[in-house]
C-alpha cells in the first residue's frame, strides 16, 4: 500500500484525485505517470486530465493500458480486504483518531506482505547454502 489517508468530510472523489496524486509524488520522488480509477472520479480535477482512465472506459485503451486498466481489479480486493480486517466499513472516530485508523491499517497490510517476503526469501536461502554445503560427485582433475 503505497498511500493512505482519511479525508475529513466525506470529500466527492473526484475532488480528491489532484490532492492525492500530488501527495504520492512527494512520497515515492516520482511522477505519476498514470492513474486507473473508478468511476466515482468523472470530472477529477487532476493536473493532466488524460492520463486518468476510468474503469469500463473504451475511448482511447490501447495494449498496454487495456491490461492495466484489467489489472486495476485486483487491487480492488485489496482495499475491500483492508477494509474489513481493519474494521474501516464505519469508523466512529473523528480526527486524527479516525485517521490513524486509516493509515495503522495500511501499515499493518504492508507488514504482513513484507513477513510473506522474508519467509519465502528465507525458503530460497536454506536451498541455496544447501545445495552449495553438499560437496560435488565430481573428482577434481588433478
Amino acid at each position: 500500500m503505497l498511500h493512505a489517508t482519511a479525508l475529513p468530510g466525506n470529500p466527492y472523489d473526484g475532488h480528491t484525485l489532484g490532492a492525492v496524486i500530488d501527495a504520492t509524488k512527494k512520497l515515492t520522488g516520482c511522477a505519476v505517470e498514470r492513474a486507473y480509477v473508478d468511476k466515482g472520479y468523472r470530472g477529477h480535477n487532476a493536473a493532466n486530465p488524460r492520463r486518468m482512465f476510468i474503469s469500463g472506459q473504451k475511448r482511447g485503451v490501447l495494449g498496454v493500458i487495456k491490461r492495466e486498466l484489467r489489472r486495476r481489479s485486483a487491487i480492488e480486493a485489496v482495499i475491500g480486504h483492508m477494509k474489513n480486517e481493519g474494521h474501516l466499513g464505519r469508523c466512529y472516530l473523528k480526527g486524527r483518531a479516525g485517521d490513524a485508523n486509516v493509515i495503522l491499517t495500511a501499515v499493518g497490510y504492508n507488514l504482513r506482505l513484507l513477513a510473506w517476503l522474508r519467509a519465502f526469501l528465507r525458503v530460497i536461502l536454506h536451498a541455496l547454502i544447501r545445495a552449495l554445503a553438499t560437496p560435488s560427485p565430481l573428482k577434481p582433475a588433478c
